[in-house]
Protein backbone atom coordinates (compact mmCIF):
# COMPACT_ATOMS: atom_id res chain seq x y z
CA UNK A 1 0.00 0.00 0.00
CA UNK A 2 1.32 3.42 -0.95
CA UNK A 3 2.03 5.67 2.03
CA UNK A 4 1.74 9.39 1.50
CA UNK A 5 4.53 11.68 2.65
CA UNK A 6 3.37 13.36 5.84
CA UNK A 7 4.06 17.04 6.45
CA UNK A 8 3.56 18.61 9.91
CA UNK A 9 0.59 20.97 10.06
CA UNK A 10 2.27 23.49 12.34
CA UNK A 11 5.46 25.45 11.82
CA UNK A 12 7.38 26.06 8.59
CA UNK A 13 8.60 23.23 6.36
CA UNK A 14 10.08 22.80 2.89
CA UNK A 15 8.86 19.92 0.74
CA UNK A 16 10.85 19.05 -2.38
CA UNK A 17 8.04 17.86 -4.61
CA UNK A 18 10.27 17.66 -7.68
CA UNK A 19 14.05 17.98 -7.95
CA UNK A 20 14.95 17.29 -11.58
CA UNK A 21 16.97 19.85 -13.51
CA UNK A 22 15.75 20.59 -17.02
CA UNK A 23 12.99 19.17 -19.24
CA UNK A 24 14.44 15.65 -19.18
CA UNK A 25 12.74 12.74 -17.36
CA UNK A 26 14.95 10.93 -14.88
CA UNK A 27 13.97 7.89 -12.78
CA UNK A 28 12.92 9.00 -9.31
CA UNK A 29 12.90 12.73 -10.06
CA UNK A 30 9.87 14.78 -11.07
CA UNK A 31 10.01 18.24 -12.60
CA UNK A 32 11.09 21.09 -10.38
CA UNK A 33 8.56 22.09 -7.73
CA UNK A 34 9.14 23.21 -4.16
CA UNK A 35 6.53 23.71 -1.46
CA UNK A 36 6.92 26.02 1.51
CA UNK A 37 4.34 24.87 4.05
CA UNK A 38 3.39 27.34 6.79
CA UNK A 39 0.97 26.15 9.48
CA UNK A 40 -0.69 23.76 7.06
CA UNK A 41 -0.93 26.17 4.12
CA UNK A 42 1.13 25.40 1.02
CA UNK A 43 2.96 27.96 -1.10
CA UNK A 44 4.41 26.49 -4.28
CA UNK A 45 7.45 27.61 -6.24
CA UNK A 46 7.53 26.43 -9.85
CA UNK A 47 5.27 23.76 -11.30
CA UNK A 48 7.35 21.42 -13.42
CA UNK A 49 6.26 18.15 -15.01
CA UNK A 50 4.63 15.88 -12.44
CA UNK A 51 4.04 18.55 -9.81
CA UNK A 52 0.31 17.86 -9.64
CA UNK A 53 0.85 14.14 -9.04
CA UNK A 54 3.55 14.85 -6.48
CA UNK A 55 1.09 16.92 -4.46
CA UNK A 56 -1.11 13.83 -4.41
CA UNK A 57 1.80 11.83 -3.00
CA UNK A 58 1.70 13.99 0.15
CA UNK A 59 -0.95 14.77 2.73
CA UNK A 60 -0.88 18.46 1.78
CA UNK A 61 -4.44 19.72 1.45
CA UNK A 62 -5.38 20.91 -2.07
CA UNK A 63 -7.86 23.22 -0.36
CA UNK A 64 -5.06 25.12 1.39
CA UNK A 65 -2.88 26.36 -1.48
CA UNK A 66 -3.33 30.12 -1.48
CA UNK A 67 -0.48 30.99 -3.84
CA UNK A 68 2.11 29.72 -6.29
CA UNK A 69 5.19 31.49 -7.61
CA UNK A 70 6.90 30.93 -10.97
CA UNK A 71 10.58 31.84 -11.14
CA UNK A 72 10.74 32.05 -14.93
CA UNK A 73 8.91 30.86 -18.01
CA UNK A 74 10.98 27.89 -19.13
CA UNK A 75 8.90 24.78 -19.85
CA UNK A 76 10.41 22.65 -17.08
CA UNK A 77 9.21 25.20 -14.49
CA UNK A 78 5.79 25.67 -16.06
CA UNK A 79 4.65 22.30 -17.44
CA UNK A 80 2.07 21.63 -14.69
CA UNK A 81 1.16 25.26 -14.00
CA UNK A 82 -2.23 24.96 -15.65
CA UNK A 83 -2.78 21.38 -14.50
CA UNK A 84 -2.92 22.58 -10.89
CA UNK A 85 -5.87 24.99 -11.22
CA UNK A 86 -7.51 23.01 -14.03
CA UNK A 87 -7.62 19.65 -12.25
CA UNK A 88 -7.77 20.65 -8.59
CA UNK A 89 -11.25 22.19 -8.79
CA UNK A 90 -12.96 18.83 -9.22
CA UNK A 91 -16.13 17.84 -7.39
CA UNK A 92 -14.17 15.69 -4.94
CA UNK A 93 -12.56 18.80 -3.49
CA UNK A 94 -14.62 21.87 -4.37
CA UNK A 95 -12.55 24.83 -3.30
CA UNK A 96 -13.49 28.21 -2.01
CA UNK A 97 -9.93 29.53 -1.84
CA UNK A 98 -8.71 31.16 -5.06
CA UNK A 99 -5.22 30.30 -6.27
CA UNK A 100 -3.04 33.36 -6.82
CA UNK A 101 -0.12 32.73 -9.18
CA UNK A 102 2.74 35.24 -9.29
CA UNK A 103 5.21 35.12 -12.15
CA UNK A 104 7.03 37.04 -14.86
CA UNK A 105 5.16 39.40 -17.13
CA UNK A 106 5.92 39.85 -20.81
CA UNK A 107 9.64 39.83 -21.53
CA UNK A 108 9.24 42.26 -24.42
CA UNK A 109 12.26 41.06 -26.39
CA UNK A 110 13.95 37.96 -27.78
CA UNK A 111 17.71 37.42 -28.05
CA UNK A 112 19.33 36.77 -31.40
CA UNK A 113 20.15 33.29 -30.14
CA UNK A 114 22.67 30.71 -31.25
CA UNK A 115 20.72 29.24 -34.19
CA UNK A 116 21.68 30.61 -37.60
CA UNK A 117 18.32 30.04 -39.31
CA UNK A 118 15.57 29.91 -36.67
CA UNK A 119 11.97 29.06 -37.63
CA UNK A 120 9.32 31.79 -37.83
CA UNK A 121 8.12 33.16 -34.52
CA UNK A 122 5.29 31.43 -32.71
CA UNK A 123 2.49 33.90 -31.93
CA UNK A 124 4.24 36.85 -33.62
CA UNK A 125 1.67 39.30 -32.24
CA UNK A 126 2.87 38.50 -28.71
CA UNK A 127 5.98 36.31 -28.96
CA UNK A 128 7.02 36.82 -25.31
CA UNK A 129 3.83 36.26 -23.28
CA UNK A 130 3.83 36.55 -19.50
CA UNK A 131 2.16 34.45 -16.84
CA UNK A 132 -1.24 36.15 -17.21
CA UNK A 133 -1.14 35.58 -20.98
CA UNK A 134 -0.18 31.95 -20.38
CA UNK A 135 -3.23 31.24 -18.26
CA UNK A 136 -5.60 33.22 -20.49
CA UNK A 137 -4.52 31.15 -23.50
CA UNK A 138 -4.70 27.89 -21.54
CA UNK A 139 -8.24 28.62 -20.38
CA UNK A 140 -9.29 29.31 -23.97
CA UNK A 141 -7.71 26.07 -25.15
CA UNK A 142 -9.50 24.14 -22.39
CA UNK A 143 -12.85 25.87 -22.96
CA UNK A 144 -14.74 22.74 -24.02
CA UNK A 145 -13.83 20.79 -20.88
CA UNK A 146 -14.37 23.79 -18.61
CA UNK A 147 -17.76 24.60 -20.12
CA UNK A 148 -18.87 20.98 -19.83
CA UNK A 149 -17.83 20.60 -16.21
CA UNK A 150 -19.32 23.89 -15.02
CA UNK A 151 -22.66 23.00 -16.63
CA UNK A 152 -22.79 19.25 -16.05
CA UNK A 153 -20.88 18.77 -12.78
CA UNK A 154 -21.21 22.13 -11.08
CA UNK A 155 -17.51 22.94 -11.04
CA UNK A 156 -16.67 26.52 -10.06
CA UNK A 157 -15.69 29.07 -12.67
CA UNK A 158 -11.92 28.75 -13.07
CA UNK A 159 -11.77 32.40 -14.12
CA UNK A 160 -12.80 33.35 -10.60
CA UNK A 161 -10.67 30.75 -8.83
CA UNK A 162 -7.39 31.42 -10.68
CA UNK A 163 -5.84 34.85 -10.17
CA UNK A 164 -2.58 35.42 -12.09
CA UNK A 165 -0.28 38.32 -11.24
CA UNK A 166 2.48 39.63 -13.51
CA UNK A 167 5.32 40.62 -11.19
CA UNK A 168 6.41 44.18 -11.83
CA UNK A 169 10.16 44.32 -12.33
CA UNK A 170 11.65 47.09 -10.23
CA UNK A 171 14.89 48.88 -11.03
CA UNK A 172 17.86 48.18 -8.81
CA UNK A 173 19.22 45.14 -7.03
CA UNK A 174 17.35 45.23 -3.74
CA UNK A 175 14.76 42.58 -2.84
CA UNK A 176 11.16 43.73 -3.17
CA UNK A 177 7.91 42.45 -1.71
CA UNK A 178 5.71 40.31 -3.95
CA UNK A 179 3.02 39.07 -1.57
CA UNK A 180 2.20 39.15 2.13
CA UNK A 181 -0.50 37.51 4.22
CA UNK A 182 -0.99 36.57 7.87
CA UNK A 183 1.46 33.65 7.58
CA UNK A 184 4.27 34.70 5.26
CA UNK A 185 6.00 37.59 3.53
CA UNK A 186 7.33 36.75 0.08
CA UNK A 187 10.03 38.87 -1.52
CA UNK A 188 11.89 38.51 -4.79
CA UNK A 189 14.97 39.61 -6.63
CA UNK A 190 16.15 39.32 -10.22
CA UNK A 191 18.66 36.51 -10.78
CA UNK A 192 20.94 35.68 -13.71
CA UNK A 193 19.58 33.00 -16.05
CA UNK A 194 20.41 34.22 -19.55
CA UNK A 195 18.82 34.55 -21.97
CA UNK A 196 15.59 34.30 -19.95
CA UNK A 197 14.34 37.56 -18.50
CA UNK A 198 12.97 38.23 -16.03
CA UNK A 199 14.04 35.36 -13.79
CA UNK A 200 13.34 35.55 -10.07
CA UNK A 201 14.55 34.09 -6.80
CA UNK A 202 12.06 34.10 -3.92
CA UNK A 203 12.36 34.44 -0.15
CA UNK A 204 9.71 33.34 2.36
CA UNK A 205 9.87 34.90 5.82
CA UNK A 206 7.68 33.28 8.47
CA UNK A 207 7.46 33.26 12.25
CA UNK A 208 9.22 29.88 12.28
CA UNK A 209 12.02 30.48 9.82
CA UNK A 210 13.11 31.87 6.47
CA UNK A 211 13.46 29.98 3.19
CA UNK A 212 15.08 31.16 -0.04
CA UNK A 213 14.58 29.42 -3.38
CA UNK A 214 17.09 30.41 -6.03
CA UNK A 215 15.24 29.60 -9.22
CA UNK A 216 17.55 28.97 -12.16
CA UNK A 217 20.62 31.17 -11.99
CA UNK A 218 24.34 31.35 -12.29
CA UNK A 219 26.17 32.76 -9.26
CA UNK A 220 24.16 35.88 -8.48
CA UNK A 221 25.06 38.79 -6.22
CA UNK A 222 21.36 39.64 -6.09
CA UNK A 223 20.50 36.19 -4.78
CA UNK A 224 23.23 36.41 -2.15
CA UNK A 225 21.67 39.67 -1.04
CA UNK A 226 18.19 38.11 -0.92
CA UNK A 227 19.40 35.09 1.06
CA UNK A 228 21.28 36.95 3.80
CA UNK A 229 20.89 35.06 7.09
CA UNK A 230 18.22 32.67 5.78
CA UNK A 231 17.59 29.43 7.61
CA UNK A 232 17.36 27.37 4.41
CA UNK A 233 18.69 28.10 0.93
CA UNK A 234 17.29 25.80 -1.77
CA UNK A 235 19.66 26.31 -4.68
CA UNK A 236 19.85 24.86 -8.17
CA UNK A 237 23.05 23.04 -9.14
CA UNK A 238 24.69 21.61 -12.21
CA UNK A 239 27.76 19.39 -12.35
CA UNK A 240 29.56 20.80 -15.37
CA UNK A 241 32.28 18.15 -15.19
CA UNK A 242 29.70 15.41 -15.62
CA UNK A 243 27.72 17.31 -18.26
CA UNK A 244 30.88 17.80 -20.33
CA UNK A 245 31.14 14.00 -20.66
CA UNK A 246 27.79 13.79 -22.48
CA UNK A 247 28.57 13.16 -26.17
CA UNK A 248 25.14 14.46 -27.19
CA UNK A 249 25.83 17.97 -25.91
CA UNK A 250 27.45 20.40 -28.33
CA UNK A 251 30.04 23.00 -27.25
CA UNK A 252 27.35 25.64 -27.71
CA UNK A 253 25.01 23.79 -25.36
CA UNK A 254 27.73 23.42 -22.74
CA UNK A 255 28.43 27.15 -23.05
CA UNK A 256 24.74 27.89 -22.47
CA UNK A 257 24.65 25.68 -19.36
CA UNK A 258 27.80 27.31 -18.00
CA UNK A 259 26.42 30.82 -18.47
CA UNK A 260 22.98 30.19 -17.00
CA UNK A 261 23.40 27.72 -14.11
CA UNK A 262 25.47 27.38 -10.94
CA UNK A 263 28.23 24.79 -10.92
CA UNK A 264 27.99 22.60 -7.84
CA UNK A 265 31.59 23.50 -6.98
CA UNK A 266 30.55 27.16 -6.56
CA UNK A 267 27.24 26.84 -4.73
CA UNK A 268 28.90 26.43 -1.33
CA UNK A 269 30.56 29.81 -1.78
CA UNK A 270 27.13 31.32 -2.48
CA UNK A 271 25.74 29.81 0.73
CA UNK A 272 28.72 31.05 2.74
CA UNK A 273 28.51 34.57 1.32
CA UNK A 274 24.82 34.71 2.24
CA UNK A 275 25.43 33.34 5.73
CA UNK A 276 22.66 30.76 5.45
CA UNK A 277 22.24 28.03 8.04
CA UNK A 278 21.53 25.14 5.68
CA UNK A 279 22.06 24.52 1.97
CA UNK A 280 19.66 22.28 0.06
CA UNK A 281 20.53 21.17 -3.48
CA UNK A 282 17.69 20.89 -5.98
CA UNK A 283 17.11 21.16 -9.74
CA UNK A 284 20.03 18.75 -10.04
CA UNK A 285 21.54 18.48 -13.51
CA UNK A 286 22.07 15.83 -14.51
CA UNK A 287 19.37 14.21 -12.38
CA UNK A 288 20.64 10.75 -13.15
CA UNK A 289 21.15 8.31 -10.26
CA UNK A 290 24.59 7.61 -11.73
CA UNK A 291 25.87 10.71 -9.90
CA UNK A 292 25.87 9.69 -6.21
CA UNK A 293 24.78 11.94 -3.38
CA UNK A 294 28.28 11.80 -1.93
CA UNK A 295 29.67 13.47 -5.05
CA UNK A 296 27.07 16.26 -5.02
CA UNK A 297 27.62 16.88 -1.33
CA UNK A 298 31.42 16.88 -1.43
CA UNK A 299 31.52 19.40 -4.27
CA UNK A 300 28.82 21.63 -2.74
CA UNK A 301 30.65 21.69 0.58
CA UNK A 302 33.49 23.65 -1.04
CA UNK A 303 33.68 26.93 0.90
CA UNK A 304 30.67 26.20 3.13
CA UNK A 305 30.90 24.78 6.64
CA UNK A 306 27.18 24.33 7.25
CA UNK A 307 24.99 21.30 6.54
CA UNK A 308 24.34 20.35 2.91
CA UNK A 309 21.27 18.34 1.97
CA UNK A 310 21.18 16.64 -1.44
CA UNK A 311 17.56 16.92 -2.46
CA UNK A 312 15.34 14.04 -3.51
CA UNK A 313 11.67 14.05 -4.39
CA UNK A 314 9.34 14.26 -1.36
CA UNK A 315 12.10 15.19 1.10
CA UNK A 316 10.82 17.33 3.98
CA UNK A 317 13.20 19.90 5.50
CA UNK A 318 12.40 21.90 8.61
CA UNK A 319 14.31 25.16 9.18
CA UNK A 320 16.46 24.65 12.23
CA UNK A 321 15.31 21.04 12.49
CA UNK A 322 16.51 17.64 11.47
CA UNK A 323 14.83 17.57 8.07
Amino acid sequence: MFAKTSVPQTGTHVVLLGTSGGPVPFPGRSGICTAVVVDGYTYLVDLGHGAFDQLGATDLSPERIPAAFVTHLHSDHLADAFALPWLRFGGVNPLGLPLHVYGPGRAGWLPEGRVEDPPPLVNPGNPTPGISDFFASAIQAAAYDINLRTRDEGWPDIRQMLVPHDIEVLDGQEPFEVMKDERVRVSAVLVDHPPVTPSFGFRFDTAKGSVVISGDTTVSANLIRLAQGADVLVHEVIDLEVMALDPDLSPEQIAHLTESHTDVKRVGQVAAAAGVRQLVLSHLAPGTPNVPDASWKAKAQNGFDGPVHVGHDLDVITPGGAG
